[in-house]
């Protein structure tokens, strides 16, 4: 049984220039291992970084009047562009379902509406591609420029979600943006989103503390080493959860007859961190109708190999629910690990930023 059949689409979450050019990803995409790609700063800090693909290009934007951040965008553009067409046949065979290529706003901006907002609107109009997607963090600054950027008729992957009520939250602007669209008299037919929810970073995090209860042994140590490696694809589930509560809403399903799309909820941070863990549980544990999960390439290659498919996103609710008020019960408040996962998630992304613009300075001076 393939992903697809349960009605899962599986993004890349990875790009390179030179995969986009020697035929890497076109296979990719013929063989119908992934029907998406998704980007982020550190993705593009490594890509550049790391290989010669774009010494050509950074010699021809040698231009001293140009600054690092515009350079790194026409890079970045080029490549999204490029990958928009490679999925633009799927784009069109799925009449707007898949073949989307996400492109992320400077999380600098990450805590600043109005220019989130004017950044993602001129993205849009420089990729000038219909099967793009802009990334937009789901701070609350973030959540009007969601809003605003839908009734704009921008595509919009709401990223960094770790939360359900933030989750609930992103819902909220997608809809808002929807119905402000309606009420102008613009067709809502290929507006596209996912909210992108962050998964196996929030193991990494409560895992580290209850391994603290762990090492203090005692009445406590027994029950936190139960729950070790649970709270991710818990929280994923009760997103799920909530998602599907959504879908069969009066409200939503008002906008769907007008044309509107279902926001689906897109997993994230699918790797596995833990070399004790499966390498693909995050993958194999978050199946559903109506979802995406974007993957590194290790973790593509390792679900290829030897991964397995069963529809497993409402197993086990009532233990999802639990795993929580377990945690809360040893100390470990979910509204702080998930504030917190937010925080440093948008400084991660911020840091590779600012240090790709430091290698793009140092490189054209080199050049």
């Amino acid at each position: 049984m393939q992903l697809l059949e349960l009605g899962q689409s599986l993004w890349f979450d990875s790009i390179r220039r030179g995969m986009l050019h020697n035929g890497e990803m076109e296979g990719m995409i013929a063989r119908g291992e992934i029907r998406g790609v998704t980007s982020n700063p550190t993705i593009f800090m490594q890509a550049i970084t790391n290989s010669t693909d774009y010494d050509e290009s950074l010699i021809s934007l040698g231009d001293p009047s140009l600054q690092p951040e515009e350079i790194f965008f026409r890079l970045a553009i080029e490549d999204i562009q490029a990958a928009a067409d490679l999925f633009a046949p799927l784009y069109q065979q799925t009449q707007g379902g898949d073949g989307y290529v996400s492109l992320e706003v400077s999380p600098d901006l990450a805590y600043d509406s109005e220019a989130t907002l004017v950044q993602a609107k001129e993205i849009w109009q420089r990729v000038n591609r219909p099967n793009l997607m802009i990334k937009i963090p789901a701070t609350s600054a973030g959540l009007p420029a969601i809003t605003a950027a839908i009734a704009a008729g921008v595509n919009v992957n709401a990223t960094l979600i770790f939360s359900i009520e933030r989750y609930r939250e992103v819902v909220e602007a997608y809809l808002k943006g929807l119905e402000e669209r309606l009420n102008a008299g613009l067709p809502l037919g290929r507006v596209a989103s996912v909210a992108s929810f962050f998964v196996s970073r929030m193991d990494s995090k409560i895992d580290s503390q209850l391994q603290k209860i762990i090492n203090e042994g005692g009445a406590r140590a027994a029950q936190a080493e139960q729950l070790l490696g649970k709270a991710a694809i818990a929280n994923a589930r009760l997103a799920y959860a909530a998602f599907k509560e959504i879908a069969g809403s009066e409200r939503f399903i008002a906008l769907q007859k007008q044309g509107g799309q279902i926001q689906r909820p897109l997993w994230a941070s699918t790797s596995t961190k833990n070399p004790a863990y499966r390498d693909v549980r995050y993958v194999e544990e978050l199946i559903g109708k109506g979802t995406v999960n974007t993957v590194p390439p290790q973790t593509l290659a390792a679900f290829l190999d030897h991964g397995e498919v069963r529809p497993s996103l409402e197993e086990d609710l009532e233990g999802a629910r639990d795993v929580f008020a377990q945690l809360e019960k040893l100390g470990i408040s979910y509204n702080k690990v998930t504030a917190e996962l937010e925080d440093e998630g948008v400084k991660s992304f911020a840091d590779a930023f600012n240090t790709l613009l430091n290698a793009i300075a140092q490189r054209r001076k080199a050049n």
